[in-house]
């Protein structure tokens, strides 16, 4: 189970003491993960603004309609609220909590909409993305954070090993992803976020819509499923092969994406660059003949988003830190034919080791 409820208290204070490093006024941050990671409030988006206003001193309101109060209470008893009706200006009320002199910090994923009005709301101030605030922050994941990330995994482990039991020849993609979906929850997950399914020449897509066309026996299917736990997001990617024998050049596709993936791994340590990891695997997915074929970055982040920093790609120098986590996911996808891609979930430990969160057999499955 996931350790107690962080403290949420502790994390806008860092926020609050690294807007003043930087000279900032205030954070002004919508529905979405930062406002998950700094309140334990979640909430979708709307047309209706919901903003927490937090100053450089510490102080912080959320600002929402008053049909979210209630809602707004129960998530984060700990704040401030200043709610407002549907008659009133939410913008001005926002910005006139903004009490210190200097810039503006906005949440990266504001609608543009929201930012325009506090714009003209906060003249003559400029505004600039709140991910310098908040990347350092979330980047290295607390202990709550690991224990939710690996809770999510296993959940998505479990919903392998079960998919593995059941059919494929003769059902439509969609009829798969279903049982992906129904088993996630089964396992734990509140939300599903994607269910691919990706049979025969569909796998050389890499985000293929799952659709409706009916594995057959001999196929290659790429099953890429995650979504979320308690706020805390999987992201799972094994590849299997429907009936029979595996032909020649699938299973010698399959033992390079593996091999390239433990590459990955074995880079990927406290002090090494983001950008390695991605040189490691692709290094031997290059040597095997398929590098043309490697088509994305290697991994990404996850978190409270399914995607975040950081990015592992060529280019990005920043290095690893205990806390990180992030995809490692290489994959080959042959144009008309199929694809293969193994994605798991690792975590920088505090000794600087990397740790797989998803234990899945990574094997190339055969399903009936």
């Amino acid at each position: 189970m996931p350790t107690e409820r962080p403290s949420y208290a502790e994390r806008r204070g860092r926020a609050a003491a690294a807007l003043a490093e930087r000279g900032l006024a205030a954070l002004l941050v919508s529905p979405g993960a930062d406002l998950a990671y700094l309140t334990g409030y979640r909430v979708f988006t709307s047309e209706r603004l919901t903003c927490l206003v937090l100053d450089r001193d510490g102080g912080a309101t959320l600002v929402c309609p008053e049909l979210e109060a209630a809602r707004a209470s129960a998530a984060a008893p700990d704040l401030g609220r200043v709610t407002w009706r549907e008659t009133d200006e939410p913008h001005a009320i926002a910005a006139s909590l903004v009490r210190s002199d200097g810039d503006i910090a906005v949440a990266d994923q504001m609608w543009a909409a929201f930012v325009l009005k506090l714009q003209t709301a906060l003249a003559g101030r400029a505004f600039s993305p709140a991910s310098a605030v908040m990347r350092p922050l979330r980047e290295r994941k607390d202990a709550h954070e690991r224990e939710a990330l690996r809770a999510a995994s296993e959940a998505a482990d479990r919903t392998y090993a079960r998919i593995l039991q059941r059919p494929f020849a003769g059902r439509t993609e969609r009829e798969v992803g279903a049982d992906l979906g129904t088993f996630l929850r089964e396992e734990g997950h509140d939300e599903i976020g994607f269910t691919i399914v990706a049979s025969g020449p569909n796998g050389a897509s890499p985000h293929h819509e799952t659709g409706e066309r009916r594995i057959e026996r001999g196929d290659t299917v790429v099953l890429d499923f995650g979504g979320g736990r308690e706020g805390y997001r999987s992201d799972i990617t094994r590849t299997v092969h429907v009936g029979g024998v595996i032909e020649a050049e699938p299973g010698r596709v399959h033992d390079v994406v593996r091999r390239a993936q433990e590459a990955g791994y074995k880079a990927a340590r406290r002090g090494a660059s983001a950008e390695s990891v991605d040189a490691a695997a692709r290094t031997v997915i290059d040597d095997a003949g398929y590098g043309k074929f490697f088509i994305h970055r290697v991994g990404h982040g996850i978190g409270l988003d399914g995607h975040e920093h950081p990015y592992l790609v060529h280019g990005n120098a920043q290095r690893l830190e205990a806390g990180m986590a992030f995809s490692i996911e290489p994959g080959v996808y042959l144009p008309g034919r199929f694809g293969v891609r193994i994605e798991d979930i690792a975590l920088i430990e505090d000794d600087g080791s990397v740790r797989p969160l998803n234990r899945a057999d990574h094997s190339f499955a055969i399903v009936t």
